[in-house]
């Protein structure tokens, strides 16, 4: 249902781009030889990540005050 819900879909979305973001800077040689194809998804998110990264923490404490006050 992440799909049809905005505020879930943004979630799935910030949560895919932080862990990405985590197991590049673990295991960079996975994401990089995977730029193609389905993987490839994962190592654009990294690249997201890691360039955007104050908007991207940003956007996790907005989404945690958020979840946290409820709708």
């Amino acid at each position: 249902t992440a799909l049809f819900n905005f505020q879930s879909l943004l979630l799935v979305i910030i949560l895919l781009v932080c862990t990405s973001t985590y197991v590049h800077q673990l295991l960079p040689a996975i994401l990089d030889r995977n730029k193609d194809g389905l993987m490839g998804i994962f190592w654009k998110c990294a690249r997201i990540g890691e360039r955007l990264s104050p908007y991207v923490s940003i956007c996790c404490v907005l989404m945690a005050f958020s979840m946290l006050v409820g709708n």
